[in-house]
């Protein structure tokens, strides 16, 4: 049966050994369980599997072969386009959005919306021109433009929006979350590579052990310093707009982060780094804290951390004035160099699926300035980071 179950182990991909299946035909000749299947897979998910990565995979190759439980494969292929879109999407083909043209850039957008402005007298719903609803103008709510400027909609629903003219509300990440994925644990595992330093003491029990025996049995207590965790880290989170998607992802790591490291500090920013940060999305409006403060404030030493989807128009990059939210002097890019410069070692982690990226001109704009160190926000990719940054 072992055999078996064995070969079932390996057919989901756990990297086990012939070793590993004598040591559990061992464990089993000794006792170490008896007719419990909940023990049996306790012992047999310590002995054949090494890292903890695989645990998800054992887990499944275990039901599959204990209880028949097959990984299901649903093709949704079938199921009519149509029925998955919202009412007003259902109205517009493709060609009849590939026809609806941008207005030709950021300029040319705020110019036409202040002609709008001083024109417009009435309400307007379903256009192609005025301020309204449910149309195909670039300025309003629940409508479809390519590149436009979303004016009385509560949230996003295209996420084409050039700019957003009303005051948005964002949630702080909670610090307190659990950890709910086994590889988000095994990825913190992986931060455990910085270096840690300290001078403090704790009793050093092997020592302490082995003097003990020398001194024919009386107590002789040793101690050793304690290692602390000296690494220092800064992270910027984007938070709102289409990183709501990720919002629980994000919250995990800033969960974990926050138990991992002594010396941590972190800020908010919108979709691209600009003049001023927070801490409080609550207070994000009365109590911005300057960029160049931050930068004078933690030394080079300090390693950075970008968390956000990279996900906006070309336009919050590198144009002046390009936020969705303010009037900016300089262009994002500008700052995002500047923050560059001054720290020794930074990285961006991105939740947003890693084969999409080519398909966002802005991610391939934020990756070119943090000179290619953008990571997905996955196992193997908090790994890769953890490791550009030591």
């Amino acid at each position: 049966m072992l055999i078996d179950f064995f070969c079932k182990v390996r057919d989901y991909k756990v990297p086990c050994t012939l070793r590993e299946l004598l040591d559990l035909l061992r464990a089993l000749e000794q006792g170490v369980v008896f007719a419990s299947i909940d023990d049996f897979y306790s012992v047999s998910r310590t002995i054949l599997v090494k890292d903890e990565a695989h645990f998800d995979k054992f887990d499944r190759a275990f039901a599959d072969y204990f209880k028949g439980v097959a990984s299901l494969e649903l093709d949704l292929s079938e199921i009519p386009e149509e029925w998955l879109r919202k009412h007003f999407e259902k109205q517009l083909s493709d060609e009849e959005k590939a026809k609806i043209a941008a207005l030709g850039g950021l300029d040319k957008l705020m110019e036409t919306l202040a002609e709008r402005l001083k024109e417009q007298e009435k309400r307007h719903q379903g256009g192609n021109k005025w301020i309204g609803t449910g149309g195909t103008s670039p300025f309003g709510a629940y409508g479809y433009n390519p590149e436009g400027v979303r004016i009385g909609q509560d949230t996003s629903r295209h996420r084409k929006a050039t700019k957003v003219w009303d005051k948005r509300q964002f949630k702080n990440l909670d610090a307190n979350v659990e950890i709910g994925t086994r590889n988000m644990k095994v990825a913190l595992r992986k931060l455990r590579q910085f270096a840690r330093t300290g001078s403090s003491e704790e009793l050093a029990l092997d020592d302490t052990i082995a003097a003990t025996a020398r001194n024919a049995g009386y107590l002789d207590i040793k101690m050793k310093p304690e290692r602390h965790n000296a690494i220092k880290v800064l992270m910027f989170f984007d938070i709102g707009g289409s990183m709501d998607d990720h919002i629980k992802v994000c919250e995990q790591l800033f969960s974990a982060m926050h138990g991992e490291f002594k010396h941590l500090e972190f800020f908010y920013f919108h979709n691209c780094l600009y003049e001023t940060v927070w801490r409080d999305n609550n207070r994000r409006q009365s109590e911005k804290i300057d960029l160049l403060q931050v930068l004078h404030t933690y030394s080079r030493d300090y390693k950075v951390i970008f968390v956000g989807d990279a996900t906006m128009g070309p336009y919050e990059i590198t144009y002046p004035g390009g936020s969705v939210e303010h009037w900016n002097e300089e262009a994002g890019s500008v700052w995002m160099k500047r923050l560059t410069d001054h720290f020794d070692k930074v990285i961006w982690l991105n939740p947003q699926p890693e084969p999409q990226w080519p398909y966002y001109a802005s991610i391939q704009i934020m990756q070119q300035l943090v000179e290619r160190k953008m990571y997905p926000l996955t196992l193997a990719g908090l790994g890769q980071g953890i490791k550009a940054l030591i």
